[in-house]
């Protein structure tokens, strides 16, 4: 689908493997530049890869660059965007898929400790807010733009699974909603997209916390596990894929959705629906 993003600048925080990699893909794809921020130090070499898989030429190719960087830090967050900003000019869209779980089985919630939540929302919310007061004033410099954000229809349910990763993605929704409305007289739309039941290291982690406390008898593969979940929950029954955020990620970014801001977007086979 051309979507009219050819040669804007694009950054994507998580964008080093998972959704985030996906998305990062389907921007360039639509020819974007694309910044992959990122915590593994891998990240380089990752953008590397998507370069050579594009199958550009190297002509015409535009640019993928990784770079390495912790959000938790808001000095290095503020300095990986001043760097980009500077070597790269203006800056159109950012996209926050950073995120991790708590890898803790949190039924009921005292299961967990205190302590268990500060990592979980240092990532998922104050790394949020890291990267916005890094970003937003570089959004500012044009008069459209986009910020887009991962959530979770954990953060819209309650799962009790994980309650530090539930809580810190509905504090990434409501966050969502207060930027889409600061933003606006800018002409930057901010919009938040809940995954779903989708095959990831995180998804895979849940279930690994639930399978450590279960007795040898009642064991479950990953496999019939997620499974048997997507089958009870989703009304579709299937699986969300990492391709599917991306086709929204990158939908929202363009001037298509240039009505669209402040809006929380379920990309989940049904699962979570409001009456």
């Amino acid at each position: 689908m051309n979507l009219d993003l050819h040669g804007q600048n694009v950054a994507i925080i998580g964008g080093g493997n998972g959704i985030g990699l996906a998305i990062a893909e389907e921007f360039y794809r639509e020819g974007c530049h694309v910044a992959l921020i990122d915590l593994d130090p891998a990240t380089p070499e990752t953008a590397e890869k998507v370069r050579q898989q594009s199958g550009t030429t190297e002509t015409d190719s535009p640019r993928c660059e990784g770079w390495v960087t912790d959000i938790t830090d808001e000095s290095a967050t503020h300095s990986t965007f001043q760097a980009i900003h500077h070597e790269w000019g203006d800056l159109r869209h950012v996209v926050i898929a950073a995120g991790i779980g708590s890898g803790r089985f949190g039924f009921p919630f005292w299961n967990m400790k205190p302590e268990d939540w500060r990592r979980v929302l240092d990532v998922n919310i104050m790394g949020v807010v890291h990267v916005a007061h890094a970003c937003h004033a570089i959004l500012q410099q044009k008069d459209f733009g986009s910020l887009t954000l991962l959530a979770s229809v954990a953060g819209q349910i309650g799962s009790q699974t994980d309650p530090p990763y539930s809580a810190a993605k509905a504090a990434v929704i409501n966050f969502g909603q207060c930027m889409a409305k600061d933003l606006a007289p800018f002409g930057i739309r901010v919009n938040t997209i809940c995954p779903g039941m989708v095959q990831t290291q995180l998804n895979r982690s849940v279930w690994q916390a639930w399978n450590d406390q279960q007795p040898d008898s009642e064991k479950r593969s990953y496999e019939d596990w997620a499974g048997e979940k997507v089958s009870n929950v989703v009304p579709l029954q299937r699986w969300q894929t990492p391709q599917d955020i991306a086709n929204l990620a990158v939908f929202l970014a363009s001037s298509r959705g240039q009505n669209i801001t402040g809006q929380t977007m379920n990309v989940d086979g049904g699962f979570v629906m409001h009456w």
